[in-house]
């Protein structure tokens, strides 16, 4: 008995080491931690969503979501083949070129007015504070932090380690002029040495004056946050982006509710809008969409074109890694709503019509 008790204690123990690591970030604390207490969206020591979001769907319990997760492999596909990629060199751009670069999953590049703007990069290789789990697919890492260039606007939607990567944001540092995010996940950025000076932190319902015309209003989302034991203690974000001569929506990660008819009202219509379509499962149906939801959001939002995103990087839902674009599509075209989805690299420019290729459809 004496030897389990000290085995256990010793997993407990290592438990603890193992997550001071920095990569875990930091909680909130003394000033900030007293601004984030007076928003209304903080109560009982945590975020809470607008409405009632369960982190499970009705008779679901974790052991289940753990079971599945774990030994049911019959949907969890990963592709065999390499995925196909493009790459572009976003040093030479032309200033006046807009342009939108996907890199696979949340993470992608946008030039815009003159203005260069990157969102939720994640370049490491893994989602994941143990680098040889949740390791993205092969072909979908084709570019570097090195083939960066210098950076406006990051934007940073939530503090999920397959949307705030530590290694990626660590080598970014230099190359970033400001950052946009919401309430709580600066405490990581500065714990990892970002200057508090080019961070801006903000609640919901919030508006930021950029550049002359360039005003990012903060919006909500259905999710959660948390990079160790401690959840909800960072605001999920969507963003409003509105330049001199566009208006795109920058969603985070969301399940479908009544804000994107709110989003819509109060400041549609976008010319285009970035929302999730990957890594859901009816087991968590609140905090993640449905394709098909992503399409009802997109009509809410009154959007004239949508890029579909959180798909075809990591296996982290319990579906085949090309069923979000499969159905998203397919939905698309019956409700005859305009979709991008380009080849991970590929530069879209967003002036011009573009044509995508159902690329996915070679891929085993």
């Amino acid at each position: 008995m004496l030897f389990f008790l000290s085995i256990i204690l010793l997993i407990i123990i290592s438990g603890i080491i193992f997550m001071q690591q920095p990569k875990f970030g930091k909680i909130s604390s003394g000033q900030r931690l007293e601004r984030i207490k007076n928003s209304p969206n903080y109560k009982d020591g945590r975020f809470q969503n607008s409405n009632f979001t369960p982190d499970l769907a009705e008779g679901v319990s974790y052991y289940k979501v753990i079971k599945e997760f774990l030994f049911d492999k019959s949907k969890r596909i990963s592709p065999v083949d390499t995925l196909p990629s493009k790459k572009i060199d976003l040093h030479t751009l032309d200033a006046d070129q807009n342009i939108f670069v996907w890199f696979g999953h949340s993470s992608y590049f946008m030039q815009i007015d003159g203005k260069k703007i990157l969102v939720d990069p994640v370049m490491s290789g893994a989602a994941s504070p143990i680098s040889f789990t949740t390791k993205s697919f092969r072909g979908s890492d084709v570019y570097t932090t090195d083939d960066i260039p210098e950076i406006d606007y990051l934007f940073i939607t939530h503090d999920h380690w397959d949307h705030l990567d530590y290694e990626t944001i660590l080598k970014l540092k230099p190359k970033i002029k400001k950052v946009i995010t919401g309430l709580g996940t600066p405490a990581h950025l500065e714990h990892w040495g970002y200057d508090k000076n080019i961070i801006i932190e903000k609640d919901w319902d919030e508006e930021i004056i950029l550049d002359k015309g360039f005003v990012v209003n903060t919006v909500s989302a259905r999710h959660f946050s948390g990079r160790g034991l401690k959840r909800n203690q960072a605001l999920w974000m969507t963003f409003v982006l509105k330049t001199p001569t566009m208006k795109i929506l920058i969603g985070g990660d969301s399940g479908y509710d009544t804000h994107f008819k709110n989003i819509g009202d109060q400041h549609g219509p976008f010319d285009f809008a970035i929302l999730e379509c990957g890594q859901y499962h009816h087991n968590w149906k609140y905090i993640h969409m449905m394709p098909e939801e992503l399409i009802i959001a997109a009509e809410d939002l009154r959007a004239k074109k949508i890029f579909p995103v959180h798909w075809a990087k990591f296996a982290l839902g319990e579906h085949a890694w090309d069923e979000p674009i499969i159905r998203v599509t397919a939905e698309a075209k019956r409700k005859n709503v305009s979709i991008i989805h380009p080849i991970i690299g590929e530069g879209v420019t967003l002036n011009n019509d573009f044509i995508s290729s159902e690329w996915w459809r070679d891929i085993r």
